[in-house]
């Protein structure tokens, strides 16, 4: 951009015109116009938040609604509305800047919000001159379909539009094999290195086919363009702060981006647009702001770094809370800012007491054009030249092979292959190299590069279900596996550095009011999208001694197998549990275990007789406090007793009204059994109760105890409630019965007078 209004002004590129992005700059104290990133212009006004420097900021299209872009047009807000000191004695009231001019640009963005969010600045319309342009819907065909037929309609150079670089090889490989050798085929997406991309733009005296990503609708000028084939796709950043997982999802584009696309191909004259979709799919209108999908942490840190709390700065388009806090958290967890509170304020109520502050290492993390875990990592390595290699590989999303072998660190198998890594990788390592005020510490060790890869990524730590699997848990609690291409098959615990939801190839995210045709040779298909466990591509090893607790509990479980509580001290590293320690129960906790257990098992025996006697008596009881006054210093389920939970006092009050024993003349006692339908029963041999006449009664309402008079073999030979009519009536016969089965026991014919006895047999003489 600048090269080109240096050639339409006249002007020397560097002098008065000049330009600056991410690791190089070329411009001097001469220069009138620099052109830079947004980030780069954010950068600026963290050392100069006035800008004094500058009378006019030009933000451009700014309907891509970058994060950057965002931001920039916040501080920039800031800086243009700055109160300025009197500027004489005269005067001792302060005035609003006039000094300092923004303008924003766009082709298709709604103007009314942006001109509200600048005190309602003036819009100006500017109309383009446009070809006119020929819009056909043909979702049957393929990209390479459709270029053959742009070719033999059009005489210019026909721009495809892909999601990613996976699509466009594909395609690339479909029009090898359908056009003829005169048409240049031309891939063009950002992680072709600059020569790669300047081949795509350059005049060249051959028909061309120019596949691309988005880069081509705003950010590059492809020449010579009268048609365009448009997937309707693209590909879309996206982060999921609960879980810590990033996620590059193919969607439908929005109708302004279907128009800017197609606005290519009426630039030098007539063109014709190919949209491989069909014409009765409605688009969404806008595209989604980047800033409320992507992850905020080096936006946050910005906005710190620039002297505001991100939790009251004026945002053009305010983020959700979620979205700052999770940015927040992460922060600190790298150790960059502090004076964050764990409860952090409502929106716009500040934060009285709490400033939020950058760190000494924040300081300087924040001075590294990176990504705040790479800068983290760089400045633990102290500037270590694999790091910054690491960090390269990373800032570029540089998609490494598959590793055939293990490894402890997929990043350092990379960098030990680093002259097969691309060009551009290559030279954003040495700009790394070049931009640290660090200095290299001897004797960095593969230890040492792993250490310093978990400062960057401390909440991104996983762990193996078991050894040797696949299967992880990460930080976050989410379920995740390796995948094939990582080389960590072994350890139990490793930072996933990569960490994505791969969605099976079955469909996009449509944001269409109709179901996405998605053409062929733009990769995937229509559908329903079926989503898999997240995959970690890229892992390094972690020893487990690095992770420090970040939680300790002591947690009791029961365990049914022994019948016993247990209570464990539990330390977790978040989600993930580094170890456990047996300690002593909690009496409290263990009683309500015990009694939850002895719930779920249901009375014993003797417990369910108890509750039976409780009820006869009428003794209405709390179950749940009586078993916890049970449990109350047992050890295991077996050693409930509910009677143990009653008081003295109800013990002897149960005792007269629903006695556990009755006194048998004999001399002897029997138990009495307390029965659901509130009879009392007892078993006792029928000798015992020789001489008794009245059938024995219990309780306040004198209940008749039912018995059961046995024989000498224990079984019973008569059951009544009516002892005198036993022996009246029924004795005789059952003594004539039993004097002929048990020859050697007393039966006498009188059995009022008879002796009671427990003996079976007449003693001999």
């Amino acid at each position: 951009m600048a090269a080109r209004i240096a050639n339409e002004r006249g002007w020397t590129l560097g002098s008065e015109v000049g330009w600056q992005v991410r690791f190089e700059r070329r411009f001097t104290a001469a220069t009138r116009l620099l052109v830079v990133t947004e980030g780069v212009l954010t950068a600026r006004l963290q050392a100069d938040p006035l800008l004094s420097e500058f009378n006019t900021i030009i933000l451009d299209e700014f309907h891509e609604r970058s994060v950057h872009a965002d931001l920039a047009l916040a501080l920039a807000r800031q800086a243009w509305r700055a109160r300025v000191p009197p500027t004489s004695s005269r005067s001792s009231v302060a005035s609003s800047r006039d000094d300092l001019r923004i303008v924003v640009m766009s082709a298709t963005i709604e103007s009314g919000p942006v001109s509200a969010f600048l005190d309602g600045c003036p819009v100006i319309d500017v109309p383009g001159r446009m070809h006119p342009i020929e819009v056909r819907y043909t979702p049957e065909d393929s990209v390479a379909e459709a270029s053959s037929g742009a070719l033999a309609a059009t005489t210019g150079n026909v721009l495809c539009f892909l999601p990613g670089a996976p699509e466009i090889r594909r395609a690339v490989n479909d029009l090898q094999t359908r056009l003829n050798r005169d048409v240049e085929i031309v891939p063009l997406h950002g992680s072709l290195d600059a020569e790669a991309q300047d081949l795509a733009l350059r005049p060249s005296t051959r028909r061309r086919v120019i596949v691309a990503t988005n880069i081509a609708e705003t950010s590059l000028t492809v020449p010579g363009v009268t048609a365009v084939i448009d997937s309707g796709l693209h590909k879309v950043a996206r982060y999921d702060s609960d879980r810590g997982i990033d996620s590059l999802d193919t969607e439908r584009i929005t109708a302004d981006a279907a128009d800017q696309r197609a606005g290519r191909a009426g630039r030098l004259a007539a063109g014709i647009v190919w949209r491989l979709w069909d014409s009765r799919d409605r688009l969404r209108p806008h595209r989604e702001p980047e800033i409320h999908r992507i992850d905020l942490a080096s936006t946050v840190l910005d906005v710190i770094a620039w002297g505001g709390d991100p939790r009251t700065l004026e945002w053009f388009d305010r983020p959700s809370d979620e979205a700052i806090d999770a940015a927040l958290t992460l922060l600190r967890r790298l150790a960059l800012v502090d004076g964050v509170a764990t409860e952090l304020a409502p929106p716009g109520a500040g934060s009285p007491g709490v400033p939020i502050r950058l760190t000494a290492i924040g300081e300087r993390v924040r001075r590294l054009p990176l990504h705040p875990r790479l800068g983290r990592m760089l400045v633990t390595s102290n500037g270590a030249r694999s790091i910054a290699q690491a960090c390269a590989l990373l800032s570029e999303r540089h998609l490494m092979p598959a590793r055939t072998a293990s490894t402890t660190s997929d990043l350092l198998s990379a960098i030990d292959d680093w002259r097969n890594v691309p060009s551009h990788v290559q030279r954003v390592a040495e700009q790394i190299v070049r931009s640290l005020d660090l200095k290299p510490s001897p004797g960095f060790h593969e230890a040492d590069f792993r250490r310093a890869v978990l400062s960057g990524y401390p909440d991104r730590v996983a762990q193996r279900r078991e050894a040797g699997s696949a299967s992880v848990r990460l930080a976050s609690g989410t379920g995740a596996t390796i995948a094939s291409e990582s080389g960590v098959r072994e350890g139990e615990f490793l930072v996933a550095l990569d960490v994505s939801q791969r969605s099976a190839d079955v469909g996009v995210r449509a944001s269409a009011t109709r179901s996405a045709h998605v053409p062929r040779g733009a990769g995937g298909g229509a559908g329903v999208q079926a989503v898999d466990l997240p995959r970690i591509r890229l892992a390094s090893l972690v020893d487990r001694d690095w992770l420090e607790p970040t939680s300790s509990e002591i947690v009791h479980r029961f365990d049914r197998q022994a019948g016993h509580v247990r209570a464990l001290r539990v330390n977790r590293y978040d989600a993930l549990v580094l170890g456990e320690h047996h300690v002593t129960p909690d009496p409290e906790l263990a009683a309500q275990l015990l009694a939850d257990a002895w719930i779920e098992r249901g009375p014993g025996p003797d417990d369910a007789r108890l509750l039976r006697r409780l009820r006869f008596a009428g003794r209405t009881v709390d179950l749940a406090s009586l078993l916890r006054a049970a449990a109350y210093g047992a050890r295991a389920l077996d050693d409930v007793k509910l009677e143990s939970g009653l008081g003295a006092d109800v013990m002897r009050a149960l005792e007269r009204e629903a006695p556990e024993t009755l006194l048998v003349p004999s001399g002897r006692t029997t138990r009495l059994d307390y029965n659901e339908d509130g009879t009392v029963t007892a078993s006792v041999k029928l000798q015992e109760l020789f001489g008794l006449a009245e059938t024995p009664q219990v309780g306040a309402r004198r209940e008749p105890v039912v018995l059961s008079l046995l024989a000498p073999n224990g079984r019973p030979v008569q059951v009544t409630r009516d002892l005198r009519s036993f022996w009246d009536r029924t004795y005789p016969e059952v003594r004539k019965e039993l004097r002929g089965r048990y020859p050697k026991h007393r039966w006498p014919e009188d059995p009022w007078r008879a002796q009671p006895t427990a003996r079976t047999t007449t003693r001999r003489k």
